[in-house]
């Protein structure tokens, strides 16, 4: 290709998928006690059932964006090669990356006026983001050009869906998603939120399960409603908080309800489950809209 594509550590997919794609990952970072870590490093692996048995013992977790010189220098290694770059980024509506990374490529671009910097904002999260990288990835391997397979990613944007639960109510408080009283009337009650990621990116409370299994199962039920035909030829991406039986579980409904063989299954990484918190399910795939 005459172009790379390159993405962010919030698209949460496995290192093979990565090698796979031959796709540049920016690493982005996170503090626990003020010690800052990168989500993702080419070739290490973050301890990520430690990092998720830290927030269990209320270790405090903050994020923030990604170091603008390392990606400065990773897209002008690019530039410098004589390709073009399609950036798919971070959703705007959770983080500040997508909008720093792309006032960043503007000023670059002054420095290579003969190559083109696109940026396209996923309003996407997590294996819901890697989903549309894939998906981005594959679809760049028939040989468009660089505005026909942005232009195709932005086509497909919308038609990525998110669903997620959460198996604590204080850690959507902590970022803001639901007030303390819910919080702990929720957890008192063994109320499980049932959220998704709507057209601005944005993570939106949709409804209220009564029980882990029973949230599980809602996932499942908005799949089927939405999900875009033939089901069983989709690709669907699972994410989760440090609770593998759980979206193993999930992906067996998956699997006897539609038929369905190819999956993405990863943790959660560290920049978004600082605010999901542990437990946190997550069920992505193609459908008629968001």
């Amino acid at each position: 290709m005459s172009f790379e594509i390159v993405t962010d550590s919030c698209c949460n997919l496995p290192e093979d998928i990565i090698d796979e794609l031959r796709v540049t990952v920016l690493p982005l970072t996170f503090m626990v006690d003020d010690v800052q870590y990168q989500s993702y490093l080419k070739g290490q692996r973050t301890d990520l059932k430690q990092f998720y048995t830290m927030m269990r013992e209320g270790k405090v977790i903050t994020t923030s964006l990604p170091n603008l010189a390392d990606v400065s220098q990773t897209f002008e290694d690019i530039l410098k090669q004589g390709k073009d770059i399609l950036y798919l980024a971070f959703s705007s509506g959770l983080s500040g990356t997508c909008n720093a990374i792309e006032t960043m490529a503007q000023s670059l671009q002054e420095s290579y006026p003969d190559r083109k910097i696109i940026v396209i904002d996923s309003l996407a999260a997590s294996v819901g983001q890697g989903l549309f990288v894939y998906l981005t990835c594959k679809h760049a391997e028939e040989g468009g050009d660089l505005e026909e397979v942005a232009q195709w990613a932005r086509d497909i944007l919308l038609h990525v869906c998110h669903w997620f639960t959460v198996d604590d109510l204080m850690f959507l408080h902590r970022g803001g998603r639901v007030s303390k009283t819910s919080a702990i009337a929720g957890s008192l009650l063994n109320i499980k939120p049932v959220l998704h990621v709507d057209d601005e990116g944005h993570l939106i409370l949709m409804s209220k399960a009564k029980g882990r299994k029973k949230s599980i199962q809602a996932l499942l039920k908005h799949m089927e409603e939405t999900a875009t035909e033939p089901i069983k030829d989709q690709i669907i991406g699972i994410s989760h908080g440090d609770c593998i039986d759980d979206a193993l579980y999930l992906k067996k409904l998956i699997e006897d309800k539609f038929g369905c063989t190819k999956f993405i299954i990863n943790y959660v990484d560290p920049v978004i489950g600082a605010h999901s918190g542990p437990g946190t399910l997550a069920l992505f795939f193609l459908g008629s809209h968001r």
